[in-house]
Parts: C-alpha cells; structure tokens; sequence
C-alpha cells in the first residue's frame, strides 16, 4: 500500500515511515516542548511569526507560534506513546474519530507562509470576494485559496484541512491570478480559525 493511499484508508500511524501529526500542548509551552522532542530524537515543526513589542523603555522583537497551543510531529508508530508522555504535551489533535496524518504539503504551506512577509494595503478592482485564485509571485507560488472582502485589503484565506485550521493573510493584487473555474470553498467555523496577521 502506498503512502498515498493509506492516507485515503485512514491507516496512519506506520511501523517503519514517518508521518507528520499535531499535538496540543499546554498554553505558552510550545517551544519548550519542542526541546523536549529534539532531546528524545522526536522530529517536531513549531511554525512561529516575528512580532515587534513595543515597551516603555525598549523595543523587542519576539517569536510567537502560528497556532497556539499546536505543534506537529514527524514520527513512526513506536514514537507515539513517546510523545504522549512528554511533558506538557495534553492529546494529538484528532479531526476526526481516528488519528489523522497530515500530509507533507500542507506542512511544506505552513513553512512557505511564515517564510514570507505579505502586508500590504491593495486596490480591490479586479476581484470579487469569493473568487478562487492563485498565487504567482514569491515564495507562496501556487497555493490556492479564497479571496476574502475586508475593508480595503485583499485578505485570502487557505484552509489545511488536515491540520483543521485556515489561514488568513493580505496579499498584492498582482501576485494574484483568478482560477477558470472558481468555486466556492466552505470555510471552518469561527473556533477553527487562525488569522495569519503578517504571514510571516
């Protein structure tokens, strides 16, 4: 059985590949969880966005996570209980009845979004909110998602659905081409949403 098909059967946790998952971790524990994992030879994944604090006396720039409360894992069957009795590690996220694996693209998204700057205020002719469009220009090259109407910025929307959380970002007008045939997509509810401010 190949990779791609036990995804589809819902067989995940493999005895000898390993496979990407998401585990939920105790509020601002993330990072030391993260040293924790590399210490025991996990692989794990903690996308994390640049921020400016600004403090009476200084300015400081701070890493803070993408998600809070989440961070992935790359492991193999035998490594499950591993991570589960890591300390400030609470349960692997779970979309649906069984454990899920999330595929490598939409862990590959997550890099290429918090590995660019887009911030940039936009003229909205041109488009309509609801339109399915394409990146082309940097490095989110050909993602897809959905163009959403905020004000006057291009907000677009990339849902992971594996991860089960959907990313909202500004983007130029001219790094973006309608898709032919555009549809719809559903959107998560408000509670599975992430705003990514600067997608950086």
């Amino acid at each position: 059985m190949n990779t791609q098909t036990s995804y589809r059967t819902g067989i995940h946790l493999h005895e000898h590949e390993a496979r990407w998952f998401a585990v939920y971790t105790r509020y601002k524990r993330e990072k030391v969880i993260r040293k924790r994992l590399t210490d025991k030879g996990i692989e794990s994944y903690l996308p994390l966005q640049q921020f400016v604090r600004h403090y009476t006396r200084k300015v400081k720039v701070v890493d803070l996570p993408l998600i809070s409360c989440y961070l992935f894992v790359k492991i193999t069957k035998q490594q499950y209980l591993q991570v589960l009795e890591t300390a400030d590690v609470l349960h692997f996220v779970r979309p649906a009845k069984d454990l899920i694996a999330i595929p490598e693209m939409e862990i590959d998204i997550l890099r290429r979004v918090v590995g660019e700057s887009i911030n940039i205020e936009a003229d909205r002719s041109g488009f309509q909110s609801g339109d399915e469009v394409e990146i082309i220009g940097g490095n989110l090259t050909g993602i897809k998602g959905i163009l959403l109407e905020n004000s006057s910025k291009h907000n677009f929307l990339i849902e992971l659905n594996q991860i089960g959380y959907s990313l909202q970002m500004q983007v130029d007008p001219a790094l973006l081409r309608r898709m032919a045939s555009a549809k719809k997509m559903s959107t998560f509810g408000a509670n599975a949403k992430t705003r990514e401010r600067s997608a950086r």
